[in-house]
């Protein structure tokens, strides 16, 4: 890019992140390119600003939906574009905007050149001919590749190589029960879906493969053709493979007591529904021993709970004058009871239940941590001493940076190293940070037994970092905030479920003794939750027994460590830098997490000597690699830190694999693959001319039309893939924005296109009516085109699998009925929905396509012998800003034109064309006035406007 960087050339960067963006044009400014450099065109540029930019020539990044109409509107000069790089080259398909951009620029440029770039070759392996398809659609026919062990690469790398220490932690022996148990239950998942599905190609289903993320959607995509034929079972295995995936990570990184927590959210969430009511379909892997196995010994590594169990109210005994005398005498002489008291003669905090045991297991990788960060301060050290012997230069900076996957663990190492105690033996280092994850873990359990008592929704697991005193203040004074009126209505709503429960069952509600025995007779799910709700209502009762102060000691014991100073004493001043001024390199530890190429910029700015990379990660060893090449002068240690024996090695091991896997089969395919063959354009005149021509018209001498094919596409519609295919399919696509309807094709067709989703919301929110209204008003045959999915089922079963985030038009939303039938029928109800609307408008035809492609062939004929659209008239249909239109109108019977039932802002002009008066418009008949506004608007203006001539008839 910086070879083409002058007013001569224009090069355009396309498919580029906002990220990647920034980063390039600084890459640039640094190599001097920067009069004026990388320029980026947005949504908030305009179209003459970017005909302005496009005349300068350079270097512009643009994004493809806006290149594409440019294009098409021929805003850019497509002859004068000296290239186009092409980004993410794995993504480009049939049916992407780049290879719509590639066809476009080579109609009229075929002496530019057209560069793409990828650095994901994992996704350039699956079908037929990955790597041919997409050199297909860029119209490209050399490719290069360069993997890790090519020659020229290996040799540049490890001729610099930086010093990595491979630290293998060992799990805990829980650790390791909880991570057997979890495989288990994924192999006997797989199983069950291999077995469900015998019809399918299903060889890629194993546990190597569902470590990664991207095994969701290779499920997904093998299981989309059929999805609206397999039964809920089958689809409760697909989700449950995500969430054991999950769970494997949240055991590798989530303390205990966290991960505990969500183990308890998701028996909940298994059992009963967001309703309220028994769960229909619930997760099969819940009911296996391994399951058993995973959530006591889950709950072993934060606490065990004694035989006696039941939590015991403390004993009052009489010395209150004793108490408060002996509290008085502290706080006079300055100390602080609640500190001092906050934990008994045996060192055991008073606010732990009596029968619980906490064991707070901490993650063996933070004790390892720490280790490896007292190694790095050693050696620093050493280094200093040497080179102030030496007096060399010293390179790099002394901080010590530390990678992480995720910014919730950055949060908790964080947390860790700030309250880690140094003189702690190993495995108990973050005591401290674990002993307030326990006091946050039984206040929330105890705001889940009074929520579920008040029957109020539940609460989430509040979040503790180093910091974060608010939360915990916040957590405790909740309910203070709720208005006396509130608190008295949710009480009346309790008494009221009491009630009911009385007069339905003949009782009052169980007790605690007929609960346990119930529960012994429930499935492993139910008795589970059984325990997790009897557990939180003991330590709701031990909590109340306390007289609520154990939060408020909680945010005492956090504050503790505050120092408060003194402004206005000259003594801050003085230790101004010690609490607020900059730290010193050696003494900073930076926690971030694997990011994209902005990491290469951090390693350049940074200069770390000592990286540890908490969580392996492939790309990021690449990345240390080209950061130690490029500073040869620079010695670094990484430490690389990985759990032996379990997911986080397997995952690692199977990505090289897989990276070696997918650059040999493009090397494979490179070496046997057919070149494509790109064919040459003729003129659309000529075709156009050829297909136009009919013998039944003066023995085909006659000409039927000689002007090409065309269709006006809305603007907004550039989003989709059907465009497109369009071009595609030899015909003339103008963009335009429109304001009634999506693609006209003929001056008489117009077509409003929905996918499933948008069909969907459009019902919800009310916007199909106005648009099917619009479309009746405005042309003598309007359609509405439901598309579907090319790789999904065609049929309306899928809707059931949509969500919909648009909200109801009405002024009170629907409540939900209780009961097993809860759940509706969504594909019934859209049925309907779609009866009614052919009932409110009969002339709107409806169009089903099985995919864009079939879209593509519906136009075709549709087009077929009818005259082309003229884009001019398109656009000024329903338009309202006509200066012509408002001249010479009386103000006064507008105004009461638009205050009549059926007429909007979007239909009043088109009525004010067609009368000249109210008086014309009310001597009309039913019929005239429907064939004016539409069928159900005309009918609510006509009998509004005639209400009680009836009534004044008989009179």
């Amino acid at each position: 890019m910086k070879i083409y960087d002058s007013p001569q050339n224009l090069v355009l960067l396309v498919n580029a992140t906002p990220e990647e963006e920034s980063e390039i044009g600084e890459e640039l400014g640094l190599m001097g390119c920067r009069r004026p450099g990388l320029r980026v065109v947005g949504y908030e540029t305009g179209s003459k600003d970017r005909q302005d930019l496009y005349r300068k020539g350079g270097l512009i990044s643009v994004t493809s939906r806006i290149l594409v109409v440019d294009m098409l509107q021929s805003d850019i000069p497509t002859h004068l574009i000296s290239g186009i790089i092409v980004l993410h080259a794995e993504k480009v398909t049939a049916l992407a905007l780049e290879a719509f951009i590639v066809r476009l620029y080579r109609e009229k440029n075929n002496n530019g050149f057209l560069k793409s770039f990828t650095d994901e070759p994992e996704h350039i392996t699956s079908g037929l001919s990955p790597l041919r398809n997409i050199m297909k659609e860029l119209q490209l026919r050399t490719v290069h590749i360069y993997p890790r062990f090519q020659e020229d690469v290996k040799g540049s790398l490890e001729r610099r190589r930086a010093d990595v220490v491979e630290l293998m932690q060992p799990l805990t022996e829980a650790m390791s029960e909880i991570h057997h148990a979890i495989i288990q239950c994924m192999s006997t998942t797989l199983s069950e879906l291999k077995r469900a599905n015998t019809t399918l190609d299903l060889d890629d289903f194993n546990v190597d493969n569902a470590y990664f993320r991207s095994f969701d959607m290779v499920v997904r995509r093998q299981l989309d053709p059929v999805w609206h034929k397999v039964g809920p079972r089958t689809k409760q295995l697909v989700n449950d493979l995500g969430t054991l995936r999950r769970l494997l990570y949240y055991l590798l990184t989530y303390d205990p007591l966290h991960f505990h927590a969500y183990l308890e959210t998701l028996i909940a969430s298994n059992t009963t529904t967001a309703s309220g009511n028994v769960k229909q379909h619930q997760s099969p892997w819940l009911l296996t021993d391994a399951a058993h196995i995973i959530f006591q010994v889950a709950k072993r590594r934060c606490y065990i709970v004694s035989a006696v169990s039941k939590v015991q109210v403390p004993q009052e005994v009489d010395t209150a004058d004793d108490d408060d005398a002996w509290a008085v005498l502290d706080e006079i002489e300055g100390a602080c009871p609640a500190i001092q008291n906050s934990r008994s003669k045996d060192g055991r905090p008073p606010w732990i239940p009596r029968g619980m045991e906490p064991t707070l297991e901490e993650l063996p990788k933070w004790n390892l941590l720490a280790e490896v960060l007292q190694e790095a301060e050693e050696e620093l050290l050493r280094q200093e001493s040497s080179h102030k012997s030496i007096t060399t230069p010293n390179v790099g900076s002394n901080t010590v940076l530390v990678m992480t996957s995720s910014t919730r663990t950055c949060s908790v190492l964080t947390n860790f190293l700030s309250t880690m105690d140094h003189d702690a033996p190993p495995g108990s280092k973050g005591r401290r940070m674990m002993l307030r994850k326990l006091r946050l873990y039984l206040s929330w359990k105890t705001k889940l037994a009074k929520q579920k008592h008040d029957g109020k929704s539940h609460v989430s697991f509040p979040n503790l970092s180093a910091r974060d005193d608010d939360e915990i203040k916040k957590f405790s004074n909740e309910s203070d905030n709720v208005s006396e009126a509130l608190k008295k209505k949710d009480q009346e709503k309790a008494n009221r479920v009491a009630n009911r429960r009385r007069i339905r069952g003949g009782a009052p509600t169980t007790t605690q003794a007929g609960r346990d025995t119930g529960a012994s007779k429930r499935a492993p799910q139910d008795s589970a939750l059984g325990e997790i709700q009897t557990e939180a209502e003991r330590f709701a009762e031990f909590w109340e027994s306390q007289g609520g102060q154990t939060l408020v000691e909680l945010s005492q014991e956090l504050g503790d460590d505050i120092v408060l100073l003194d402004i206005e004493s000259g003594a801050f001043a003085n230790d101004f830098d010690a609490h607020y001024g900059l730290i010193a390199p050696e003494q900073t530890i930076l926690v971030r997490a694997y990011s994209d190429d902005t990491d290469d910029r951090m390693l350049a700015e940074i200069q770390p000597k000592f990286i540890v990379m908490f969580e392996p990660n492939m790309e990021f060893i690449r990345r240390i690699e080209v950061y130690k090449s490029s500073h040869p002068g620079l010695a670094v240690r990484v430490y690389h830190m990985v759990y032996s024996n379990s997911c986080e090695e397997h995952k690692y091991l199977a990505g090289i694999r897989r990276e070696k896997d997918a650059f040999e089969r493009l090397i494979k395919e490179r070496g046997s693959m057919l070149l494509p063959l790109f064919e040459v354009h003729r003129d659309r005149t000529s075709d156009a001319m050829i297909k136009t021509i009919s013998t039944r018209m003066a023995g085909g001498r006659r000409e039927l039309n000689t002007r090409p094919s065309q269709v006006i596409v809305d603007m907004r519609e550039f989003r989709s893939t059907l465009p497109s295919l369009l071009h595609a399919s030899n015909m003339l696509v103008i963009p335009a924005t429109l304001t009634v309807g999506d693609y006209i094709i003929t001056p008489e067709i117009c077509v409003e296109r929905k996918s499933l989703p948008d069909l969907i919301s459009s019902f919800n929110s009310g916007r199909l009516y106005t648009q099917c209204e619009l479309m009746s008003v405005h042309y003598k045959s309007p359609m509405l085109l439901i598309e579907f999915e090319e790789d999904k089922g065609f049929t309306l079963g899928v809707v059931s699998d949509i969500k919909s985030y648009a909200k109801p038009a009405g002024k009170y939303p629907l409540k939900k009925k209780q009961g097993a039938g809860a759940d509706p029928d969504h594909t019934a109800m859209l049925q309907s929905k779609i009866c009614l609307l052919t009932l409110s408008f009969p002339r709107v035809r409806i169009i089903w396509s099985s995919s864009p492609y079939a879209t593509a062939e519906i136009f075709k004929d549709l087009k077929m012998n009818n005259p082309e659209p003229d884009p001019t008239q398109a656009i000024a249909v329903g338009a309202d800003d006509d200066t012509d239109v408002g001249a010479g109108v009386n103000a006064a019977a507008e105004e009461l034109l638009r205050c009549l039932p059926g007429i909007t802002d979007k239909n009043v002009k088109h009525i004010m064309s067609r009368i000249s008066t109210v008086r014309e418009l009310c001597d009309m008949t039913l019929v005239e006035v429907q064939e004016l506004l539409g069928v159900e608007p005309g009918k609510a203006c006509w009998e509004f406007m005639h209400t009680g001539e009836n009534r004044n008839t008989v009179s």
